[in-house]
């Protein structure tokens, strides 16, 4: 996993703005990205991050990228709660991610409730839930089905946040460095 592939693909999870992101990483030896995604938590802890597999096939990993204690206060949203209830998540967040993984192990299709865990709005998770990819206001990083101005300033944060990220470690500066603490 490269810095380059974090930076482009996480940078408002290391900003701190984003609870996650989920990217796939290729890999030659199972083993060895599992001591790799270990010695990024060992040294990102402190920094309120957290990586973990969701899923490994062909040589290419999916990983999530996130901060528990973000996700955590996302999925005590009544609404988002209703969602994991639904499609039977356990009630502790730690524990959803376990399940998340489960899923995405299990069968060949993406939960649609996999939006809660990247900090989408729980109105538009269950929007896309309900309608698919119909009826939506506008498209930016998720489809939105609630608040249009809300969702758009959010798309403009993120771009903005990964061009100065991307600048910054194209400059020489590591992630580790550019990792916010909270």
């Amino acid at each position: 996993m490269s810095e380059e592939v974090l930076i482009r693909h996480c940078s408002p999870t290391l900003a701190g703005m984003k609870t996650g992101n989920m990217f796939t990483a290729p890999y030659t030896d199972e083993t060895a990205l599992r001591e790799e995604l270990r010695a990024f938590n060992r040294r990102f802890a402190v920094k309120g991050l957290r990586i973990v597999p969701l899923r490994c096939k062909e040589n290419r990993a999916l990983l999530y990228l996130y901060r528990p204690n973000k996700l955590a206060e996302d999925l005590k949203h009544s609404a988002a709660r209703d969602i994991l209830k639904e499609n039977g998540y356990p009630e502790s967040p730690g524990r959803c991610v376990s399940y998340l993984r489960r899923r995405l192990m299990g069968s060949g299709e993406f939960p649609h409730e996999v939006g809660l865990f990247l900090g989408y709005p729980p109105e538009d998770v269950s929007g896309f839930i309900r309608h698919g990819a119909q009826a939506c206001k506008c498209v930016g990083c998720w489809k939105v089905y609630g608040d249009e101005a809300k969702a758009k300033c959010t798309f403009a944060k993120y771009k903005k946040c990964t061009a100065v990220y991307c600048a910054q470690w194209a400059a020489g500066k590591s992630v580790e460095r550019l990792t916010v603490a909270v």
